[in-house]
């Protein structure tokens, strides 16, 4: 199956030509519902109802779940959009849904549907979700895209929405994920269960992420049954700004965005003739240690050894991350995985693909939009040919 390329055409279509079960994962954000006009016949999101536009999106997503591997994973960002009913509820001879009809020349779209209340929300992430889970999709995460650089807004009977939703699926229980990390909070260190009996704790210049040895009896002594030196384990809001793009295209998400779960979702490292990623080698160190009042015994770490009775014994685990181990035993050599994004655009998730020596295969409809992408995914690849050839 040829990678590093962009397929153009409707995403249904594209994706009944690539194999089953052949990519690691998949990233992506498709059209909003009701939002642009990116004039380009066989578009998705101009739907006259957002059940309509629902149904044809995850219709797009069962075929993805198709040339999905077993286990890999699915990452959407998907944002909503306000329902107006343009002053037509009363209209008889209207439909139940009405059409959506165009309110300026930039190409923004209004959504009139009769039945419900103008201004409402749509609600169109939540909808897709469950509709997603009903298709068979696990729902692991709901992650918060936090913009606070976001565009301003004149509305003034409404609070400024300065977010967006993106939805972690995954086809089976058990599925390929690397853990990802972010530094513990300076509250967390200052902490005195993080460090208990310790009275520099406030003075002690720690760095999150460092190979300190204070640091990892920092960790071990603390009220924490497992802790990682390389910081606690990342939460699901994620601040990003969004970045500006000077080509003709509307809707860019910031390369940043796709960093991580490109990072967590696509394996760095995959076998050559079974396809089976290597995954990370981590050792879960058991301890013993003791404390209590008296301060000779405090700061000592007692591993496997006689300690004086009266003291409180904790147990705890540290993790030691080792690199990464083969889950085979093919020998072939191994190469980066697979991400799928069957709403290619400006080309985003292809260059951050390609930054962290993976590969990737997108769609796309407009074909402008190809050429913008194309231009920006040249130099990396022209880079990768390079380092390959230097090989």
């Amino acid at each position: 199956m040829k990678t590093n390329t962009i397929l153009q055409g409707e995403s249904l279509s594209k994706l009944k030509e690539l194999p089953d079960k052949s990519v690691n994962m998949c990233l992506t954000s498709p059209p909003y519902w009701a939002l642009r006009d990116y004039g380009v016949e066989g578009q998705l999101g101009l739907e006259e109802t957002f059940d309509e536009y629902i149904n044809k999106l995850c219709d797009i997503f069962d075929e993805v779940k198709r040339v999905l591997r077993d286990d890999g994973t699915c990452w959407v960002n998907i944002g909503d959009s306000y329902v107006s009913n343009g002053g037509i509820e009363e209209r008889k001879d209207k439909k139940v849904y009405d059409s959506i009809e165009k309110s300026d020349k930039r190409g923004v779209t209004r959504a009139t549907m009769k039945g419900y209340a103008s201004k409402c929300l749509g609600m169109i992430p939540f909808r897709f979700a469950i509709e997603m889970v009903k298709r068979g999709w696990i729902l692991r995460n709901t992650l918060i895209w936090h913009k606070p650089n976001c565009m301003p807004s004149s509305i003034k009977d409404r609070f400024t929405v300065d977010f967006e939703y993106i939805f972690l699926f995954s086809k089976k229980q058990n599925y390929y994920f690397e853990q990802q990390f972010e530094p513990y909070s300076q509250e967390t260190i200052n902490d005195g269960r993080f460090n208990p009996g310790s009275s520099d704790h406030h003075n002690y210049n720690w760095k999150a992420g460092g190979e300190d040895d204070n640091l990892r009896i920092k960790i071990q002594r603390g009220g924490f049954k497992q802790g990682s030196i390389e910081g606690r384990n990342k939460r699901a809001v994620w601040k990003i700004n969004p970045k500006g793009f000077k080509e003709a295209h509307f809707a860019v998400y910031p390369e940043k965005l796709c960093e991580t779960p490109i990072k967590a979702g696509c394996p760095e490292y995959v076998c050559k003739k079974c396809e089976n990623p290597k995954i990370k080698d981590i050792e879960y160190e058991r301890e013993e240690t003791r404390s209590g009042k008296d301060s000779k015994y405090r700061d000592d770490i007692y591993v496997n050894s006689k300690v004086p009775q009266g003291l409180k014994k904790r147990v705890m685990c540290k993790t030691i991350n080792r690199g990464y181990k083969s889950t085979c035993s093919c020998n072939e050599g191994f190469e980066g995985g697979i991400v799928l994004d069957p709403f290619f655009g400006s080309g985003t998730t292809g260059v951050v693909a390609l930054k962290q020596s993976k590969k990737f295969i997108g769609i796309e409809l407009n074909p402008k939009y190809i050429e913008i992408a194309n231009k920006r995914l040249k130099p990396h690849l022209e880079q990768r040919k390079l380092f390959e050839t230097i090989k």
